[in-house]
C-alpha cells in the first residue's frame, strides 16, 4: 500500500522561503517520477513542479520557474521542493503525487492513492 506524506508547509511573509517534503512508502521510489501540486478553495488542482525517476526531466509551471526548485533524496524516499522568495498568490495547499505527468500541458491525474493530502501554505503580504 502506498503511503504518501507531504510536511513544511506553514505561514510565512512575503518574499520568504518554505521546504516541503514528501515521503513516500510502499513504491519502488528511485523509479517513480515524483511531483508537486497546488490547490485553491473552489480551483482546479494546478502543476507546480515534476522531476523524473531519474532526475533528467525537469519541469515547472511558469507562475514558480525561478524560485521553486523541485529535488529528491532515493536514499530516504523523498522528494522536496524549495519555494523561494513567496508571493501571496502562492498560498494554497500543496500536494505532492507519485507518477505524475511531466509536463504542465498534461490534463492526466494519477489515481487518487497516489496523492498525499496535501500541506497548506500562506503567504502573507
Amino acid at each position: 500500500q502506498v503511503q504518501v506524506a507531504e510536511s513544511g508547509g506553514g505561514l510565512v511573509q512575503a518574499g520568504g522561503s518554505l521546504r516541503l517534503s514528501c515521503e513516500v512508502s510502499g513504491r519502488t521510489f528511485n523509479r517513480d517520477d515524483m511531483g508537486w501540486y497546488r490547490q485553491a478553495p473552489g480551483k482546479k488542482r494546478e502543476f507546480v513542479a515534476a522531476m523524473s525517476w531519474s532526475g533528467s526531466i525537469i519541469n515547472y509551471h511558469g507562475n514558480v520557474k525561478g524560485r521553486f526548485t523541485i529535488s529528491r533524496d532515493n536514499a530516504k524516499n523523498t522528494v522536496y521542493v524549495q519555494m523561494n522568495n513567496l508571493k501571496p498568490k502562492d498560498k494554497d495547499t500543496y500536494f505532492c503525487v507519485v507518477d505524475p505527468p511531466l509536463t504542465p500541458a498534461s490534463t492526466s491525474r494519477p489515481r487518487a492513492e497516489l496523492w498525499g493530502q496535501g500541506t497548506p501554505v500562506t503567504v502573507s503580504s
